[in-house]
Order: structure tokens, then sequence, then C-alpha cells
């Protein structure tokens, strides 16, 4: 169903009432686990940690579907900014990927900024798939069963930790779904992305408050050249996963993601990108009876499955 007139003016209105983030961000969390409370006794579940270099000890979350369909296991990483979101306020979204792909769903609470800012996002998301990938006996998987998944910054960081393990030479990952990832270090409504300029003002999330989550997320000016932090700035992508890159129509990030797939797709890659018409940032944790996540997750299943096609 196309985004009829009086929502456009719903949309436009409410968007106009931009939150300062760098000042509201605790805010912004408390709203988040209040709008998206925790359904740990509804679904099978259970917590793991994994201890990161510092001693800092990760939580992560498996979660089991109803009726397997696959020995896959889906490694998740939430959006939000980088600054808001946690296993807590995904674990809805984490149980209905888990039983709407018949899969393991593994996500990941990764350290956020302010308080942990860039890299450290990066590196607990790295330690997390670095112990899945080295640990077989962890969920009993093998390495070609591993996907990485995440929307929005989780999207970024499914994309850096593929671009890290490849450096790194530890592990390979060989499939991954960035969901409207954030992979550029420009989002003043001056970027060079059309999108940004198009969709930046009137669709919930604008192109300020991606630029402020952006600098609670930086330590400094450089980091906003460092391919960990905006892939699409790498030289070189060679050697990466087989890819499905899934945006929004109206979604200030769309170009952004979609260049990442074409850019992969030409260095040789196997990438399938598809834009969900109809559609704002954030559509995936919104519930199955919308058409566009049933549209998203079809895509989703075909390419697990092995269905996948140049687009």
């Amino acid at each position: 169903m196309a985004i009829n007139k009086a929502m456009l003016s719903l949309l436009k209105a409410i968007s106009y009432v931009d939150i300062d983030v760098k000042k509201n961000y605790k805010v912004n969390r408390l709203a988040t686990k209040v709008l998206h409370p925790s359904i740990k006794l509804l679904y099978q579940m259970w917590d793991h940690k994994v201890v990161a270099k510092d001693g800092y000890e990760i939580p992560v979350r498996i979660f089991l579907p109803k009726q397997s369909r696959a020995n896959d296991v889906i490694l998740y990483f939430h959006g939000g900014g980088w600054v808001t979101g946690d296993i807590e306020s995904y674990s809805q979204t984490c149980s209905t990927l888990a039983d709407t792909t018949g899969r393991r769903v593994v996500s990941v609470d990764y350290r956020l900024a302010p308080e942990y800012p860039f890299p450290y996002a990066p590196e607990d998301c790295y330690l997390v798939t670095r112990e899945l990938f080295l640990n077989k006996g962890l969920l009993h998987t093998e390495n070609s069963d591993i996907i990485l998944m995440g929307d929005s910054a989780g999207g970024n960081l499914a994309a850096v930790v593929s671009l890290m393990a490849a450096d790194r030479g530890e592990f390979l990952v060989q499939k991954q779904v960035l969901i409207y990832p954030s992979t550029y270090h420009d989002h003043t409504l001056n970027a060079k992305f059309p999108s940004i300029r198009e969709n930046g003002t009137d669709y919930l999330l604008t192109s300020k408050r991606i630029c402020d989550y952006m600098e609670l997320y930086i330590q400094n000016p450089q980091d906003l050249q460092n391919p960990y932090f905006a892939p699409l700035l790498r030289e070189n992508l060679s050697g990466q996963p087989k890819t499905l890159v899934i945006t929004a129509e109206f979604d200030p990030l769309r170009d952004e993601g979609e260049a990442y797939g074409k850019k992969l797709r030409a260095f040789g890659n196997e990438v399938e990108i598809h834009r969900i018409p109809d559609s704002l940032h954030g559509f995936f944790t919104l519930p199955l009876k919308f058409t566009a996540v049933e549209d998203c997750y079809q895509k989703i299943n075909d390419f697990l499955d092995g269905a996948i096609h140049e687009k």
C-alpha cells in the first residue's frame, strides 16, 4: 500500500520535531526499552557471554525457531545508531527472524556510544563472530552455515565485521544480509547521495539525527575516514561474502546502501540488491502483517535458501 497524502503530512509533522539526540540519547534508550519490552519468557532462548580483551563480558542471546528448516545460524547485530538498542529491545525482532527463517538467531549486545565510542562496537561484534566461527561446539554448526545480518547501524557492523575478517584472516564469512545499512560518512543535506536530500527531513530518520548519532559514535574526525566506520570508503572489496542488500524507498540511507552493494558486485562478489517500495527506515522491526516486512522476509528466505538473483 502506497503512503497516502495524510500519512505523508503526519510524517513531516513528526519529523519536524527533531529531538536533539546528543543531549537526549539516554531518554531515547529508555523510550526504546518501554516501546520494546522484554519477551524473554515467551520464546525459546538462552543467554551467553563472550569475554572481550579488556575483560568485559559481551551478552548474547540465542533464539530457537519453533520449527527448524536448516542448521544455519544468523548472527544478528541490532540497529539504533550505535547509541540505542539492545538484545532486550530486539528480542521480538530476533524471535520473529528465527521463526520466519526457521534458523537459530544469535543477537549481540555490543557496547554503545558515547560511553563506548568507535571502534568498541565493531570490535565487540568481531569477537562474538570469532567465537562462533572458531568454537564449533558452541552451536554445533559449520562455518559455512553462519550468516551475518543487521539493520541500520547493525547492517554497518555486519559489513564491517566481514571486512575485519578478510583483513585478519582468522575466519571467512560466506554470507551477509545488510538491511538499510549505513555505509558512508557524510549524511548532511549536502551529501552526494540524493536519498539524503530527498528523504532526510520528512521521514522520521532525518539527516540531522543521523549526524547526531555519528558525532556520538566517533572519537575524533579521523574516524570518519576509516572503512571500519564507513565501509563504502574501502578501496578494495574483493573477497567479500555473498551479500543481500535491502533498502527502503523513503530512507535517507537508501542510496549509500545500494552503492555499497554495487561496489561489492564490481569487485566480483555475488550480490543481490532489493529496494522495498513505500517503506521507511526501521520497517524491519514492525510486525509481519505489514507488506514491507513480509516482502523483506521473502527476499531473505530466498537468499538463505540459495535462490540468489543478479538484481
